[in-house]
Order: C-alpha cells, then sequence, then structure tokens
C-alpha cells in the first residue's frame, strides 16, 4: 500500500546538525531516504535564509519549502533562480520598541536586525559563526529604522539562566520571542512562530493535520512540536521542550533525528 506524504519540519541547529555544526552520516542518509520516498521535508530553523541555504544544499534537497527566522519567512526552494529560492511568505514588526526597552536594561548586549536575503546588521560584532551570514555594524538609530523579521539579542559573557531571567523581568509585549541554549534572544512579530508558518504551509500542500511530524531541540521548537500530530523532542532539548513533545529521541550526537526517521522511507 502506497504511504500517505507526510509534512516533515525538522530543526537544525541541535538536531540535523550537532552543536558544532556537523551532519553526521546516519542523518544525512536517514533525511535523503525520505525525500527519496515522496515526503515534504521542510526545514523549520531560526536561521536566516542566507544561514540556511547551505543546511539545504548540504542535505541535496533542491525542491520544496523551508521556514526560516522563526516562522517570519517561508521560502520555496527554486534552483533555477539567481539565489535558488523565491520568498513566498513573510513577516515583518517595528523592532524600535522592545529594542529601546532592552537596551535600557541590558546596554551591553549585542543586536542584530535581520536584512533579508542579506545577512545583519549589528550594534557591535557577533562571535564568529553565530550568525552564519554576513554582518554589518551600524549606528543604534539604524537599527531602529527599518521593520523587521528577526532581531536577536546576544550577551556572551552572561550564564543562560541569568539571561533568561533579565528577560523575564523586562517583560516584552506585542512580540514573540525565545531565549536560546545561551544567553541568546530571538524576537519575531506577534503570534508568529515554526508553528504558525508550518499550518499555513501545510494548507498550501493539502497535508492532513495527522499526517505531520517535527522534530526540534528549543524553545523556540515548542509551538512546532505542539503543532505537529507526532512533536519528538531531541535528547539534548531543556526539559520544559521534552515536556510539550509527544515523544523523546536520542540527543543529536546519539543520532536521534535518524532514529525518528527510520520506517518512514518505507
Amino acid at each position: 500500500m502506497k504511504q500517505t506524504r507526510k509534512l516533515i519540519a525538522l530543526d537544525v541547529d541541535g538536531t540535523i546538525l550537532t552543536h558544532a555544526g556537523v551532519l553526521r552520516p546516519a542523518v544525512r542518509d536517514a533525511i535523503t531516504a525520505v525525500v527519496a520516498a515522496g515526503h515534504h521535508v521542510t526545514i523549520s530553523t531560526g536561521r536566516s535564509v542566507v544561514a540556511t541555504m547551505p543546511v539545504l544544499a548540504q542535505l541535496g534537497i533542491a525542491s520544496g519549502y523551508a521556514v526560516c527566522s522563526n516562522g517570519a519567512v517561508t521560502l520555496r526552494i527554486d534552483p533555477q533562480r539567481r539565489k535558488g529560492y523565491k520568498i513566498i511568505e513573510k513577516v515583518t514588526f517595528d523592532p524600535r520598541p522592545a529594542l529601546t526597552l532592552l537596551r535600557a536594561e541590558l546596554p551591553d548586549a549585542l543586536v542584530a536586525v535581520e536584512r533579508l536575503g542579506v545577512g545583519f546588521r549589528v550594534s557591535s560584532p557577533f562571535p564568529e559563526g553565530e550568525l552564519s551570514a554576513p554582518q554589518e555594524v551600524v549606528p543604534w538609530e539604524e537599527l531602529l529604522s527599518r521593520r523587521a523579521t528577526r532581531v536577536t539579542l546576544r550577551m556572551p559573557d552572561t550564564e543562560p539562566e541569568d539571561f533568561m531571567a533579565h528577560i523575564e523581568r523586562i517583560g516584552l509585549h506585542e512580540v514573540s520571542y525565545a531565549v536560546g541554549w545561551t544567553a541568546w534572544l530571538d524576537i519575531s512579530p506577534e503570534g508568529v512562530s515554526k508553528g504558525s508558518a508550518l499550518e499555513l504551509l501545510r494548507r498550501r500542500l493539502e497535508v492532513e493535520p495527522a499526517d505531520t511530524i517535527a522534530v526540534g531541540d528549543q524553545r523556540n521548537d515548542v509551538e512546532m512540536l505542539q503543532w505537529a500530530a507526532r512533536g519528538v523532542a531531541m535528547g539534548n532539548a531543556p526539559d520544559e521542550v521534552k515536556a510539550v513533545a509527544d515523544e523523546v529521541t536520542g540527543s543529536v550526537d546519539e543520532d536521534g533525528l535518524a532514529a525518528v526517521l527510520e520506517g518512514l522511507a518505507g
């Protein structure tokens, strides 16, 4: 009997790639197999479009869709286009209120405002490799001057627990946000998440809700795991992420994603 095509949404860092940025062979082979089986394998990441395209190339995915910037951007992969994709959904917000509030409380934080398809405008350079896209240092006022798909706040010398306490105390309103596994904060348009973008994509692809699978490892994956009929947390996920998942697989260093995908390629 022919298998129903599923929408399989996969986080990148800590799920597909190890925290050292390595694509393990078992994971690569498992993704290749489910793509070949005809499933809608969709990268769903906090990464910018610029930082997502090399991952798609590494996986050999040359068609389909990807959700970037924590759901603010959805693209259709198209090798015939100059950049290899076409943006089909984009949601922006005014970063000024949130950044003004955050700067008053955390004046030493590094700030990056995404330039869609280009890179980031930053207050100061981020540590090498963290943004995986070109950075341009600009005056503070320029960071506030344009609507954005995503804003990132980073404090490299602060413990994650202390950073999270700062963010919770400040209280951000009229935006969506997620704190990462380091002292890292992503701010998105209100109501936007990986889950909200994937629901629009599910309808576009005419996939039944019961035929959705999502795998992720961080707080920005929570809505995605709740959205999917089968939400799987990686073994390296925080307890609060595991708590919302339907199941927990092995860690990224144990090829946990490959274990989830086994059986879907038949």
